[in-house]
């Protein structure tokens, strides 16, 4: 019914009667299950397009209003919301107030947009300022002044509730003031004469608050304050408060007699706002090579690094897939390189290369897996960029099988699946959709996976028990499928669950790279898109788990993730550059992150334990975490 009351942005006849119908409802319910419903109500309310209310009605429909706010704010302090709904929300909770700041509702702001569009109040000109919506590191700007203490809004709310919940560090050093007027504003209950710029700051505190996830709430909230500064028209010249230049009617606004600090279309702000900011807690260590040796920015070691002997030969775009096989006498690692497939495999603990680099591989290598045998035996799969599929015995260094011919396209990703029968099957993928279960013995496919066919990106085995693993994969769209190959019906999910849509959404996470990562004793999914950031799923109910990590703020596109067990048992998810070359370590359980400088083109990563292999454009580098 909610849907009915608007069309495209027109407010229905007999909204009115309807909605305090509605809203009487929806309050009586639970109110974590209303958060979009109050968007909904909160966008008619703003809308630019509807009629005055009718006088017979009038008295239903504010009655409405305070419960919505009563109502919407309870939604707002039950429990977290995905960063955008929950920008949403507090302007929902505004509009019910009777502030005119929550018509930017229908601005749709989204600070994943760098743009913003202002429209100067003196003339008229509608202005694109095309680098607005960065994560500063700092304020650029001093915080509004606060609201007058004697305008406080009288009558029944919840308000001192949220007041209560927005913490003056929640966004870091320099930030306080500005969450000290969010405060001060909903401490006073929002009173209609509010400055915009004082509201807004309240609306960035509150999703600062109850943003989820939490990196996510600090770096909308940080680029929603950025609407508290100034602008200065190119065409009047005359400076006008941002909050003033993006509703219709901001009441009483005036131009600033004094133009302070401004935003302009041709260059940004005249204070300079990094567009590659430093998260509080994230960007302060860079990790930089000093030899074999990773020094924390005041020359503390932190890890070593070595290269590992002749592990490019004769490389054409440096080494393209990595493994790491259980040994004898420890785990191995190989690694494909070449424009020939050329294989290599070194013991990792000595660094030393246990053969001669084995040819016979037909083409690129473009994916490798430890494939472990019922028997006990581990052999080591590879496949080719043109379809090829070989199966080495890793301790002899020869081939169990020759390179065998895949029509299905060149093989891009390989991991191993155990089912409950006690087999291991070789999975295979391939970016024309091809996700085939392969009988190792022989190389033959045994079933499907992907019954839809979409293009794979990226494929990873997720045990969920020690006789049963999951199939994980994104495509090339940035969707991500989780599949059960006990299953003979690939359509059939059996034991596996899709992560939840409405989170990958909210969220705005396409998918470019999945793997596996052991958290708390049991295995989580692993999904990281191109912008560097990275989300947990439990695989038993699709739900993300905790924060995750940001995205990165160099802006460097996430192409390599691997997950590593440090001493003490404690797991880091490892994402990697190809274009930023470098490399992300981050410790879910802490939230800690460090950069690496690597100053090398990030391929593929791989981790034994606590070391970390990284393939790059030139060889192979051993980072040990273990200091």
């Amino acid at each position: 019914m909610a849907d009915d009351l608007m069309d495209e942005g027109t407010v229905c006849e007999g909204a009115y009667a309807a909605l305090p119908h509605l809203v009487e409802a929806a309050a009586e319910l639970p109110a974590e299950r209303f958060v979009d419903f109050w968007v909904d109500v909160g966008l008619v309310v703003t809308a630019e397009d509807r009629a005055p209310v009718p006088a017979d009605l009038e008295a239903g429909f504010n009655a409405a209003l305070r419960l919505a706010e009563q109502a919407a704010t309870r939604s707002f302090l039950a429990a977290g919301a995905p960063a955008a709904v929950c920008a949403h929300l507090a302007l929902s909770c505004v509009a019910f107030a009777g502030h005119h700041t929550a018509e930017v509702l229908w601005r749709f702001l989204d600070p994943q947009e760098s743009h913003l569009v202002v429209l100067c109040r003196g003339c008229g000109t509608e202005t694109e300022i095309p680098k607005f919506f960065v994560d500063p590191v700092h304020p650029p700007f001093e915080a509004p002044g606060l609201p007058d203490p004697a305008r406080v809004r009288q009558g029944e709310h919840l308000w001192g509730e949220v007041a209560a919940v927005l913490r003056e560090e929640a966004l870091g050093e320099g930030w306080e003031p500005f969450l000290r007027v969010a405060r001060a504003v909903a401490a006073a209950g929002v009173p209609p004469e509010t400055s915009g710029q004082a509201v807004l700051c309240l609306v960035a505190g509150m999703v600062a608050a109850k943003g989820t996830p939490g990196w996510a709430g600090m770096e909308w909230a940080r680029k929603l304050m950025l609407l508290t500064g100034n602008f200065r028209c190119p065409e009047c010249e005359q400076t006008w408060t941002i909050a003033d230049c993006l509703v219709e009617d901001p009441g009483g606004a005036q131009p600033l007699s004094r133009p302070e600090q401004a935003w302009t279309a041709a260059d940004g702000p005249t204070v300079a706002v990094p567009a590659a900011a430093r998260r509080p807690g994230e960007a302060k260590n860079v990790l930089q090579r000093d030899g074999q040796v990773l020094l924390d920015p005041d020359g503390t070691p932190w890890g070593r690094v070595r290269e590992l002997s002749e592990s490019a030969p004769s490389s054409g775009e440096g080494v393209t897939a990595l493994a790491v096989v259980p040994g004898p006498d420890g785990p191995m690692l190989a690694a494909g390189a070449g424009d020939r497939g050329v294989l290599c495999l070194w013991d990792i603990t000595g660094g030393r290369l246990l053969h001669d680099p084995l040819p016979g591989h037909p083409d690129r290598i473009r994916s490798m897996t430890a494939l472990p045998l019922p028997d006990g035996r581990v052999l080591l799969a590879s496949g080719g960029d043109t379809g090829t599929i070989a199966l080495w015995d890793p301790v002899t260094g020869q081939p169990v099988r020759a390179p065998v011919a895949n029509w299905l396209g060149a093989v891009t990703g390989m991991c191993a699946a155990t089912v409950p029968d006690g087999r291991t099957l070789l999975v295979t993928a391939t970016p024309r959709g091809a996700v085939r279960l392969r009988d190792p013995s022989t190389g033959e496919s045994v079933a499907r996976l992907n019954p839809y066919g979409r293009p794979i990106a990226s494929i990873a085995a997720l045990p969920v028990s020690a006789a049963h693993t999951l199939i994980a994969a994104s495509d090339a769209q940035g969707d991500v499928h989780v599949w059960d190959p006990a299953v003979d019906d690939p359509r059939d999910p059996g034991a596996a669950v899709p992560l939840s849509k409405r989170a990958l959404e909210d969220f705005r996470h396409r998918v470019a790279v999945v793997a596996a990562a052991p958290v708390h004793g049991r295995t989580l999914l692993a999904t990281g898109d191109r912008n560097g950031a990275v989300i947990l799923w439990d695989p038993a109910t699709g739900d993300p788990v905790g924060d995750g990590l940001p995205t990165d703020t160099a802006g460097n596109p996430l192409t390599a993730m691997t997950a590593a067990t440090l001493h003490g048992g404690r797991t880091v998810l490892v994402t990697g550059s190809n274009q930023g070359r470098s490399l992300r370590v981050w410790e879910p359980e802490s939230g800690t992150v460090q950069h690496i400088a690597l100053d090398v083109a990030v391929t593929c990563v791989a981790a034994a334990d606590s070391d970390v292999l990284v393939g790059h454009d030139s060889g192979v580098l051993c980072l040990s975490l273990s200091v």
